[in-house]
C-alpha cells in the first residue's frame, strides 16, 4: 500500500533527524562518497542527506525534508522541530482518517490547532532583553560553541536588532567580528568606466549626491530636473 510505505519514509527520515532536537541534542555522522564524514547537529543538513531506494518511502521522506527546508528559509532555525511535529501531524492524521475521520475536517482542525498553540506560544514567550540573553539562545544554536555565540551577541548590540549580520568563511584560526560602518547594498556600478581607484577595481566617492527613487526610470529625461540643480549646487 502506497500510503504505508510513505508513512515509513516520513517515519524513516524524522527517527534520523529527532534525535539532533534541543540543546543535548545528539550528533549524526553523515557518509560522504568522498572524503572525511560530516559530523553535525543541524537538522536541516541531516535531513538533505537523506535519499531511500524505495519510490513511496522516498516521496515521504522528501515531503518532511520540504518541512524541514521551508522552516530553515522561513526562521533560519527550528528545523529539527518542525520535522517532530511533520512526523506527529502525519501519523495521527493517518490514524484518524482510517478511523473514518473526513480529511478536510481533519485539515480544519489542524489549523486551528496552530492558530492556538501559535498564540499560547506568544504568551509563553520571554523577549531576549540583554546581551546575555542573545549570547544564550546564539550557543544554543550554534551547536553549543559560546565563542560563537558571544560573537553573534556582540554583533547584534553593535548594529542593532534591525542591522545586518552576514556570515561568512574565513582564513584565520579564530573567529573574528568585523563591523562596518554606513549603508551596503548588493549591488554595484553599471559600467566599469565609475572605476576611479584601479588598484582596488573600485568607485570611491566623497561627499556624493545620493538619489532615493520609489519607481522605475524608463528615460534619462526624467532625471534631468533633478541633474541640473545638482549640477547647479
Amino acid at each position: 500500500d502506497a500510503r504505508v510505505k510513505m508513512l515509513e519514509g516520513v517515519n524513516i527520515l524524522a527517527d534520523a533527524v529527532k534525535v539532533t532536537l534541543g540543546p543535548k541534542g545528539r550528533n549524526v555522522v553523515l557518509d560522504k562518497s568522498f572524503g572525511a564524514p560530516t559530523i553535525t547537529k543541524d537538522g536541516v543538513s541531516v535531513a538533505r542527506e537523506i535519499e531511500l531506494e524505495d519510490k513511496f518511502q522516498n516521496m515521504g521522506a522528501q515531503m518532511v525534508k520540504e518541512v524541514a527546508s521551508q522552516a530553515n528559509d522561513a526562521a533560519g532555525d527550528g528545523t529539527t522541530t518542525a520535522t517532530v511535529l511533520a512526523q506527529a501531524i502525519v501519523n495521527e492524521g493517518l490514524k484518524a482518517v482510517a478511523a473514518g475521520m473526513n480529511p478536510m475536517d481533519l485539515k480544519r482542525g489542524i489549523d486551528k490547532a496552530v492558530i492556538a498553540a501559535v498564540e499560547e506560544l506568544k504568551a509563553l514567550s520571554v523577549p531576549c532583553a540583554d546581551t546575555k540573553a542573545i549570547a544564550q539562545v546564539g550557543t544554543i544554536s550554534a551547536n553549543s560553541d559560546s565563542s560563537v555565540g558571544n560573537i553573534i551577541a556582540e554583533a547584534m548590540e553593535k548594529v542593532g536588532r534591525d542591522g545586518v549580520i552576514t556570515v561568512e568563511e574565513g582564513q584565520a584560526l579564530q573567529d573574528e567580528l568585523d563591523v562596518v560602518e554606513g549603508m551596503q547594498f548588493d549591488r554595484g556600478y553599471l559600467s566599469p568606466y565609475f572605476i576611479n581607484n584601479q588598484e582596488s577595481g573600485s568607485v570611491e566617492l566623497d561627499n556624493p549626491f545620493i538619489l532615493l527613487v520609489d519607481k522605475k526610470i524608463s528615460n534619462i529625461r526624467e532625471l534631468l530636473p533633478v541633474l541640473e540643480g545638482v549640477a547647479k549646487a
